[in-house]
């Protein structure tokens, strides 16, 4: 714990290797983009208005993102994180079976608002920058540890408000005991929901970030004020000690993946052998009459039904495969009611069936795999290799893709703001990092 505690606080831009550096802009380019799309959804909307009415700003306030009202820090880092995690396209990590960034980011900015940092300056790019790194590294490992030890799969904000409680306490400059009863309390207080129930279940309450990083600014702030919190077993523990024993060396944010679509991981393999079957023999979803898709249990658990909401298709493998071979693409607006009401798609959905592969499953979660097997009404069967999808440390985007990717989503703000954040991301370094985040505030 000595040795975490000293990195959150000592922790320098001067250490991060340059390829840590370029990932991290990489990460915040991404969050950004997505908490655009996620910012039209009826999720954030409802967020974003709880926070205002029951979150309120108090003596210190912090500005809700693509919104601009302001509420409490706690509320801020709620809002965005839900917002964000409201858009299925942000990224993660595979052996956490979660993310971190959804609620790290929005930790980050909310406490820096609140406490007015980015309005005199105190917060430069290389400081924001340090900051996510350094909140990537804490949340990754506790959810690592907290697999290694829980018996049940839990949603990513039971670990990642363990990251935003770092975060908070090294821009707040808690002394050590605080940080550490801030970590404890994040982890006590972090929603310890069972992610397969949402799964089976698609709803609003999504992945439980938005109160991860609720959870981890609360510890913070509570622990400034003399809040005292239960040890953070997943960082004290001596079972979870090889963990954290790199921490500062081996630097998990570069084996964070990308998305190239908003829909759950587990279901991007199966769309990734589409793509490829659908290049290599050039049929139409006219000429399909079956779709069999193999794949890993918890893939086969997101289900083929029809979704009554963009939630249920977000976290679904047979609708956005459905979408994807019908339009050639998967974007909002195919997992949005527009799409949700195609009858191709509808129609597609129909052919497909999926089944559990053993061996697949044992490759789960250090691997995501499919392998599709097409029919077509000729007779013909194209079957795939064994896919993974791409965004991967071993199959990454490209900054050409996250570009890519980040300009669709940012189309609606107009192309000079849109431009100015995506520029800002991506040389964020030296100078005050208040230039960038004002074009985060401001309404869609």
């Amino acid at each position: 714990m000595t040795g975490a505690i000293d990195f959150i606080h000592g922790l320098n831009f001067a250490q991060l290797p340059p390829e840590v550096i370029h990932q991290a802009r990489r990460c915040l380019l991404d969050l950004v983009g997505v908490a655009i799309s996620g910012r039209q959804t009826e999720l954030s909307r409802i967020a974003h208005d709880f926070a205002v009415d029951h979150l309120g700003a108090g003596r210190k306030g912090a500005r809700l993102l693509f919104d601009g009202r302001r509420v409490s820090a706690t509320g801020a880092a709620f809002a965005g994180a839900t917002t964000i995690d409201s858009f299925d396209a942000h990224d993660g990590h595979a052996l956490t079976k979660g993310h971190a960034g959804v609620a790290i980011l929005p930790a980050l900015l909310a406490v820096a608002d609140a406490e007015g940092l980015l309005d005199d300056g105190g917060l430069d790019g290389e400081t924001l920058l340090t900051c996510l790194v350094l909140g990537y590294e804490i949340a990754t490992r506790a959810g690592i540890a907290l697999h290694a030890s829980a018996c049940d799969y839990h949603t990513s904000g039971a670990w990642n408000a363990l990251g935003c409680a770092a975060v908070a306490a090294r821009l707040l400059k808690l002394d050590r005991e605080r940080t550490r009863h801030a970590l404890g309390t994040a982890e006590y207080h972090g929603p310890r929901s069972q992610m397969m129930r949402c799964i089976d279940h698609p709803t609003m309450v999504k992945d439980g970030s938005g109160w991860g990083a609720l959870a981890g600014v609360s510890a913070a702030y509570l622990a400034k004020d003399g809040f005292t919190g239960a040890p953070a077993i997943t960082m004290e523990a001596p079972e979870q000690a090889a963990i954290w024993a790199d921490l500062g060396e081996r630097w998990l944010i570069l084996d964070q993946y990308f998305k190239p679509w908003p829909v759950c991981r587990w279901a991007q393999p199966a769309i990734e052998a589409a793509s490829g079957l659908l290049r290599e023999h050039g049929f139409k979803a006219s000429d399909i009459d079956l779709i069999e898709v193999e794949t890993f249990h918890e893939a086969v658990r997101l289900g083929a039904q029809l979704p009554a909401s963009t939630e249920m298709a977000q976290y679904a493998i047979g609708f956005p495969l459905a979408a994807f071979i019908v339009r050639g693409r998967l974007g909002a607006e195919e997992i949005g009611g527009e799409g949700l009401a195609d009858p191709a798609i509808q129609d597609m959905l129909r052919r497909i069936r999926l089944v559990e592969a053993a061996e697949l499953s044992r490759r789960f979660p250090a691997e995501r795999l499919a392998r599709l097997r097409i029919v077509l009404k000729s007779g013909h069967v194209a079957v795939s290799e064994v896919s993974s999808a791409r965004g991967d440390r071993s199959r990454p985007l490209s900054d050409a893709d996250l570009l890519a990717k980040f300009s669709m989503s940012a189309a609606l703000l107009g192309p000079e703001r849109s431009t100015h954040l995506g520029r800002g991301c991506m040389a964020l370094e030296g100078s005050s990092a208040g230039y960038l985040c004002g074009g985060l505030f401001a309404p869609i």
